[in-house]
């Protein structure tokens, strides 16, 4: 491995982000290359935590664009503050006649920066170099990715009562999908782009230990091999993630549970799986999966 790449790992090694090495260099050359960064997976592998510890190792801020359905521009960019500007208005009307040159200079006013509400988009161009998460990108329409297409090609935006507002250096870009939909090729074509799987035995295990390490050693292995079998062996409606790993050790480890038994195993399952039918699924094969 490039030691460069190495070092990266290790920096996100120390905020508690485990990246085995092909995340490592594809990140390396997202931050090189100032290429946005476009990570796909199932829920709860660790795609929103990664641009989470890009931030912290960079020391930079993190400004999140949690998209949605029915998302559009004016959510990403900017808005206006009409109560602030409204009130303004009201101050000048009492302050000032009513001659053509006030009203337009009223008008003029209404319009300046201070009253402007950016928003993350535009706030990550403002505030650069800052991270941007584009979260869930998915779930937003075709239109929405043409625009986000538009804004990562320049990384300017235009506001046409102000002008234009450019990055004076680009934001780090991270693009977040849980695949519901396939994103387009032209979004695709201008982001580097890597699948974030379920992680193996061993470094789900590590990643336990490292992100909730008042959890014993002996009790995150029982729970990574209960949840590594859950994923390879049961039909379950959304099988848990990395997320869920850690929830369900964190809660086990409240309950001063220090050997995982089936009992303690069925109750603490709503830390695990979220569907009544996944539950009771497990439920049914936790008798052979905590056999000693």
């Amino acid at each position: 491995m490039d030691t460069r790449v190495a070092d990266l790992a290790r920096r996100l090694e120390e905020t508690g982000y485990l990246a085995d090495d092909e995340l490592a260099t594809v990140l390396f050359l997202s931050l090189e290359m100032s290429r946005p960064l476009l990570l796909e997976g199932e829920p709860g592998t660790g795609k929103t935590a990664l641009a989470e510890a890009i931030a912290e190792c960079l020391d930079r801020p993190l400004i999140r664009l949690q998209c949605y359905e029915g998302i559009d521009a004016t959510q990403a960019l900017y808005d206006w503050d009409f109560p602030r500007q409204i009130l303004h208005l009201r101050a000048l009307e009492a302050l000032s006649g009513s001659t053509k040159g006030d009203v337009e200079e009223a008008e003029k006013s209404l319009y300046d920066e201070r009253f402007l509400l950016a928003r993350p988009v535009l706030a990550a161009l403002q505030q650069s170099p800052a991270v941007l998460l584009i979260d869930e990108v998915d779930r937003a329409d075709d239109e929405f990715e043409a625009f986000l297409l538009e804004v990562l090609s320049t990384f300017q935006v235009t506001i046409p009562e102000l002008g234009t507002v450019q990055a004076a250096t680009p934001p780090t870009v991270v693009l977040t999908s849980n695949r519901t939909r396939e994103l387009h090729d032209a979004l695709k074509r201008r982001c580097l782009y890597h699948w974030i799987d379920h992680p193996g035995l061993e470094r789900e295990v590590a990643i336990v230990r490292s992100r909730a390490p008042e959890v014993s050693a002996t009790l995150a292995r029982q729970v990574v091999e209960v949840v590594q079998q859950l994923r390879a062996g049961t039909d379950l409606l959304k099988p848990p993630g990395v997320a869920e790993t850690l929830d369900w050790a964190r809660a086990l480890q409240h309950l001063g549970t220090t050997d995982l038994d089936v009992e303690t195993a069925a109750r603490t399952l709503g830390a695990l799986v979220k569907y009544r039918d996944d539950a009771e699924r497990v439920r049914a094969a936790l008798d052979r999966m905590l056999a000693r």
